[in-house]
């Protein structure tokens, strides 16, 4: 059978056969096609004479009863700042109800019982599921590090005749069906850019070209138990390596540029994916989860209503913030939220003495708001601004030019960042949990022996960025074409050796050892003596071992950087080795 067969087959096994040309509007089919399908159906003897259902359809409707469901609920959510970040996406309430338990008396309405819910972040907030709905949390720990395929991957052995769906649906009518018969894929009869799959004339789902739009992809899908030995297979192939990490999991459904199921295309009304504060907004301004006091902080910041507020876009999620950004009275601006554990990383208030200091050097972006107690920020947004390649010599020539600048102003503060005590400060924060590394102690012990050479040869401490990345330097280009560069986010600044920013620049662009001396040499025009040269490779071991050390604990609060953290654990030891030859290398000439 086909699946305008089948289709039709689901139609009639309500019961309900009034005629061909009412069976064409449920089904969406032409009255041809209805024809040539039922009379098909009769004659294989999935259909008597008198358009009932013979023994044979009920044996195959039998067969692919749904059994169960699947929900992935185990991501951060990211993109729903500035809603609380402690309310998991899955428990977002929509006029009064809770996402989750909607789709859960949705899926029960349809005689599903045996639900598995995928749980990583705020695992507890879902616990009492159990005794409420009789569902079975399955636990995720890699929820930060990984995409929704791993999690269906901790779920695969329950795929047989399976509903698979994402937790931030709110659906107006019940999409699930008591009956089903064959494995589909749910999609939108809207187009939307970069849904990455479009329905064909044959019925496929195939994939998109990227300038191309495709039916809007609803995250809802059903696997029949004949296709779902297959899909473990791939889940299972996928998930052995770091490949598919980033993965959704709806990869395993395509071959050859096409998906192995069917699409179920629905009308976009009455169904919406809820990712973003604003499409909470739009479906319920008055839901209690759009009670933010991010939104609340910025109209009295700004002297206007919080509907004024409009436009929230997140951004990229930063390393040690979120930030969002917004409209109001025909201007944009961007919010910082503090990150998880920033409280104990960052001390607001000196924070906020850093802006106070370099307000009148031109050098940063517009503070329109700061708070010294919980770290929220507002600043206007700079329009076609764009942040520092490190490959690119012009601007990396500009940015150094531009840091020796800021140095050369020789500001000064109350406070100081001490790169070593912040080393073992970092350490703390794990409250007894051993590194990563199996070698971390030595490593550290290592670092720490460079810290002698680096006291002997320190420049005059004054004012230091700390967090001096290509990142944090934007080019900015003002109405008559002229440009200038402006450093931002100034969360660690603090009185230290100036040159210690020429080592930071150098480990979060992942310099190889040839751009290091480049770049130093970019620094210091007039050239750069061998003691500071090898001071600022103890910089880079130092730094290296610093940002591991905090990378440590952001991971142990569920945030994962990657490649990022590997990398600086890498600088600590490769530049402590580097530093060490280099320092026996001059004593030899010195002898010499």
């Amino acid at each position: 059978m086909n699946k305008q067969e089948l289709d039709i087959l689901l139609s009639l096994s309500s019961g309900v056969y009034d005629s061909q040309r009412a069976l064409a509007e449920r089904t969406g089919y032409s009255l041809g096609l209805i024809n040539r399908s039922v009379k098909n159906l009769v004659k294989c003897g999935y259909l008597d004479e008198k358009m009932c259902l013979t023994g044979l359809s009920r044996e195959k409707l039998s067969a692919g009863r749904p059994r169960n469901a699947i929900i992935l609920a185990a991501g951060f959510g990211v993109r729903m700042v500035p809603i609380n970040m402690e309310t998991p996406k899955a428990l977002l309430e929509v006029r009064g109800e809770k996402l989750i338990e909607r789709l859960i008396k949705q899926l029960r309405e349809a005689g599903i019982k045996e639900i598995y819910v995928v749980v990583g972040f705020k695992k507890e907030s879902f616990e009492y599921l159990i005794d409420d709905f009789g569902v079975k949390l399955i636990v995720n720990p890699d929820y930060a590090a990984k995409n929704n395929l791993y999690s269906l991957y901790l779920a695969s052995r329950h795929i047989s005749n399976t509903y698979i769906l994402p937790c931030d649906l709110w659906c107006e009518e019940n999409l699930f069906r008591r009956q089903e018969l064959y494995s589909w894929y749910m999609v939108s009869d809207r187009a939307e850019e970069g849904s990455g799959v479009r329905v064909n004339r044959k019925m496929e789902l195939v994939r998109t070209q990227a300038e191309l739009p495709g039916n809007a992809m609803i995250g809802i899908s059903y696997i029949l138990e004949k296709d779902a030995e297959e899909i473990r297979d791939r889940i299972n192939e996928y998930c052995s390596g770091r490949r598919y990490e980033d993965a959704y999991w709806e990869e395993v459904l395509y071959q050859n540029g096409r998906m192995t199921v069917y699409p179920r295309v629905i009308t976009s009304s009455g169904i919406v994916e809820i990712n973003t504060y604003e499409q909470l907004r739009e479906l319920d301004s008055s839901s209690e989860q759009l009670r933010s006091d991010a939104i609340t902080i910025a109209a009295e910041a700004l002297c206007v209503k919080e509907e004024d507020i409009t436009g929230i876009s997140v951004l990229k999620k930063g390393m040690t913030n979120r930030s969002f950004s917004f409209c109001c009275g025909g201007k944009k601006y961007i919010m910082r939220i503090p990150g998880e554990g920033t409280e104990q990383l960052i001390n607001r208030r000196e924070e906020a003495e850093v802006y106070r200091e370099i307000r009148e050097q031109n050098i940063c972006d517009e503070v329109i708001y700061i708070d010294a107690e919980n770290g929220y920020k507002i600043t206007e947004y700079i329009q076609g601004a764009r942040v520092c390649d490190p490959c690119a010599e012009s601007d990396i020539r500009k940015c150094m030019e531009k840091l020796r600048n800021f140095h050369a102003l020789k500001l000064v503060t109350a406070h100081e960042f001490d790169i070593w005590k912040q080393i073992e400060f970092y350490e703390s924060l794990w409250e007894g949990e051993s590194s990563s590394y199996r070698d971390y102690f030595q490593t550290k012990e290592s670092v720490l022996s460079l810290r002698p050479f680096t006291e002997k040869y320190a420049a005059q401490k004054v004012l230091t960025h700390i967090d001096a990345v290509p990142d944090n330097f934007l080019f900015v280009v003002d109405e008559n074409g002229k440009e200038s560069i402006r450093m931002i986010d100034w969360e660690y600044a603090g009185m230290q050796d100036p040159h210690i920013d020429i080592a930071m620049f150098c480990i979060y662009s992942f310099y190889e050892r040839a751009q290091v001396d480049h770049l130093i040499d970019l620094y210091f025009a007039e050239g750069c003596e061998k003691t500071l040269r090898i001071k600022i490779y103890c910089y880079i071991a130092a730094c290296g071992l610093l940002w591991s050390n905090w990378c440590e604990y952001k991971r142990k609060l569920g945030v994962e950087f990657g490649e990022y953290s590997l990398r600086q654990y890498r600088y600590a030891k490769e530049y402590y080795r580097i530093a060490r030859e280099e320092m026996r290398e001059m004593e030899e000439q010195e002898l010499a």
